[in-house]
C-alpha cells in the first residue's frame, strides 16, 4: 500500500505544481493587463473585432474581384458574407488554446459586462451627446495614440508609412485643432495607412501567436499582442497621465465613446453563431493574421 500511496501523491504533486506555474505566469500579466486598460485600440473588445474584419473584408475586394463578380450571375447572387465565409473557411487558422477553461469563463465574463454596464453607459451617452462630439472625441484618441503606430511603423522598416503617420499627427494636431478634427483626410497624400502595433511588428519578425487567451475587460488576445500590448502601453501618452485613476478614467471615456458607434454588431454577431466563443476566437486571430500578412 506504501508505494502505491506515494505514487498517488507524487500525482497529485506533479498536478499542483502545473496548476502553479500556471497561475505564476497569468497573474503577472493580468496586472499588467489591468494597468495597461486600453492604451490603444487594437482588435480586442469583440466590437472593435467586428469593425476591423468588415474593414479587412473592404480592402481584400479588389478591382478584378468586383468585375468578375459583376459578369458571372452566379457570383451576383451571393453577399459578401457568403465570400468572407468561404475564404475563411478555407485559410482558418489553429491556435493552441490550453486555457480554454479561463478563457471560456472570461468570455462569458466579458459578454456580462458588455450587457449588463458597457452598453447601457455607450447607449445613454450616445442618447445625451451630439454626434459631432462623439466623432471629434474619437479622432483626438487615435491623433494622440500616434506614437504607438509611428514606432511600429518605423520598427518594420515602413517609412512612407511613418512618415504619413507622422505628417498626420502635424496637420490634425495643428488645423484640426488637436486633433478634434481630421483635415489630413482632405489631403491625397496623406490617407492613413494600416495602423500598425507592437503585436504586429512582433509577428512581422516572425514570432508565432503563442496561445490564445482571453482576459478579463480587454477580451481576445494571444500571447505575442498580450506581450506587444504591454510594450506599446509605454508609446501611450495616456499611460503618463497622473494620479493613476484619472488615467484609467480617461481610458474608460475612450472605451465607452468608441462602443457608442457600434452598438449592435456583437449582438448581431453573437446572434447568427453557433457557439459565439469559438467564433469569436477564429475571427479574432484571422483578423491579426491578416494584418501581419499584410505587412509584407
Amino acid at each position: 500500500m506504501e508505494p502505491r500511496r506515494v505514487s498517488q501523491f507524487g500525482k497529485v504533486f506533479d498536478n499542483m505544481k502545473k496548476k502553479q506555474l500556471t497561475y505564476i505566469f497569468l497573474f503577472p500579466l493580468f496586472f499588467i493587463f489591468l494597468s495597461t486598460g486600453c492604451a490603444h485600440r487594437p482588435a480586442t473588445s469583440p466590437q472593435a473585432v467586428l469593425e476591423d474584419l468588415q474593414n479587412d473584408q473592404d480592402r481584400q475586394i479588389t478591382t478584378d474581384e468586383m468585375e468578375h463578380i459583376s459578369s458571372d450571375p452566379e457570383m451576383k447572387d451571393k453577399s459578401d458574407e457568403d465570400f468572407f465565409e468561404e475564404e475563411f473557411e478555407e485559410d482558418k487558422l489553429q491556435v493552441a488554446d490550453p486555457l480554454f477553461p479561463w478563457n471560456r469563463a472570461m468570455f462569458h465574463f466579458n459578454d456580462k459586462l458588455y450587457f449588463w454596464a458597457l452598453k447601457p453607459l455607450a447607449r445613454g451617452y450616445k442618447a445625451v451627446t451630439p454626434d459631432f462630439f462623439r466623432t471629434g472625441v474619437k479622432n483626438f484618441f487615435r491623433n494622440i495614440t500616434t506614437p504607438i503606430r509611428l514606432v511600429n511603423c518605423i520598427l518594420q522598416g515602413k517609412g512612407n508609412a511613418a512618415a504619413i503617420e507622422f505628417s498626420r499627427f502635424i496637420v490634425n494636431t495643428t488645423i484640426g485643432v488637436l486633433g478634434f478634427r481630421r483635415p489630413a483626410d482632405e489631403l491625397p497624400q496623406f490617407a492613413p495607412p494600416d495602423a500598425e502595433d507592437l503585436g504586429q511588428t512582433l509577428g512581422n519578425y516572425g514570432l508565432g501567436n503563442g496561445f490564445y487567451i482571453v482576459w478579463p475587460i480587454l477580451g481576445p488576445s494571444t500571447l505575442r499582442d498580450s506581450i506587444g500590448r504591454a510594450g506599446d502601453f509605454f508609446l501611450d501618452p495616456v499611460s503618463y497621465v497622473e494620479p493613476t485613476e484619472a488615467s484609467l478614467g480617461i481610458r474608460g471615456f475612450d472605451t465607452v465613446n468608441n462602443t457608442s458607434f457600434r452598438i449592435g454588431d456583437y449582438e448581431s454577431f453573437k446572434k447568427s453563431a453557433i457557439d459565439p466563443y469559438t467564433a469569436l476566437r477564429d475571427v479574432y486571430l484571422q483578423v491579426r493574421e491578416n494584418k501581419i500578412k499584410n505587412n509584407f
